[in-house]
């Protein structure tokens, strides 16, 4: 067992080696992202993309198994409370290789845990050419040696304010917009500021445990009689599980919304990959029966250096049955602009 004790600052880990082949991508989508760039080899070929690839979010769930098999599946890990910078840098295509280099740097012991360490990590995955594909940066918590862990208090009640300022209860999201949507869609039309209802998410044990055991075979992940006795006290999601199902009621809104905005003669334009997110935060555990409520709001819109393409930022989130938050990141998103 690695604890907090044996991590040096300047440490480099270096993971084996998997590739996701076309099902993975494929599967993975049609759960997740089913956006046709991750679907179809045809509408792929035709998109930013140029291929079909595999969802960002499978990418970054493909690392956190990476780096489970060759530092965290052998470490005191206390799991992670969030991302601070991810990149998606490259497409993953089907049946080429991805590796990951795990660079250790600053490390502290928490002031408020004495029980438990704070391990800063960048990752790069890197595909069979050497092509850097995805950066991550995030913080590990790690158990320090002979110490005793507090379990985490499992939310009773809502009510209270989450860390962002917002209660679910006292300022739910519309399903649609107060305001009619315009005729079009481009970037300059959309409705920046209005938080709105994507749907809503129960995690079974079931599913809980079939992504752990693809993608992140920590012990609270994946075994419920270990989990009872982790400091989480139960089964809970994988963070990289609540992160795509945001996902997953994204696209499935989305497409709703879609067909309805062409039924009434509005125009649709294309909409591209992410290249990344900054500000992931888990700030609360997503266990077994819990019913989590997504929402999305637009930040800020602006054009970008791509011809005929500008950038979408948002704020998303997600509340447990409490009205607790459990997730919110910061994602980017091309759109397409309006013809000049």
């Amino acid at each position: 067992m690695i604890f907090y004790d044996d991590i040096t600052s300047g440490d480099l880990i270096e993971t084996g080696m998997r590739a996701l082949s076309r099902d993975d991508i494929i599967e993975f989508a049609r759960v997740y992202d089913a956006q046709p760039f991750h679907l179809d080899e045809e509408a792929a070929r035709n998109s930013l993309l140029g291929s079909l690839a595999a969802s960002g979010w499978q990418t970054a769930s493909l690392t956190q198994r990476l780096v489970h098999e060759a530092f965290i599946g052998k470490a005191s890990s206390l799991g992670a409370p969030g991302i601070e910078e991810l990149k998606w840098l490259k497409p993953v295509v089907p049946d080429v290789g991805l590796r990951a280099r795990i660079h250790v740097g600053d490390k502290r012991v928490s002031k408020s845990r004495p029980e438990m360490g704070l391990v800063n990590l960048f990752v790069e995955v890197l595909n069979e050419a050497g092509v850097t594909v995805m950066t991550q940066r995030n913080v590990l918590l790690m158990g320090l040696r002979g110490a005793l862990q507090k379990p985490i208090e499992r939310p009773q009640d809502g009510g209270a304010q989450t860390q962002d300022g917002l209660s679910l209860q006292h300022s739910a999201p519309q399903e649609r917009p107060l305001r009619p949507w315009p005729k079009t869609q481009y970037l300059e039309d959309l409705p920046v500021g209005q938080e709105i209802l994507l749907g809503k998410e129960h995690f079974t044990a079931q599913s809980i445990i079939a992504f752990a055991t693809a993608y992140d075979p920590q012990p609270f992940h994946f075994d419920e009689a270990a989990a009872r006795q982790s400091h989480f006290g139960g089964l809970a999601a994988s963070g990289w599980q609540t992160g795509a199902s945001w996902m997953k009621h994204y696209v499935a809104y989305r497409e709703v919304f879609s067909k309805e905005f062409s039924a009434e003669g509005g125009i649709l334009p294309e909409y591209g990959p992410s290249p990344g997110f900054i500000d992931l935060k888990w700030p609360r555990p997503v266990y077994a029966g819990d019913t989590i409520t997504y929402t999305t709001l637009i930040e800020s819109i602006r054009p970008t250096s791509r011809s005929g393409w500008g950038l979408v930022t948002s704020l998303n989130r997600g509340f447990n049955q409490n009205g607790q938050l459990v997730l919110s990141f910061r994602p980017s998103i091309f759109w397409q602009m309006k013809p000049v």
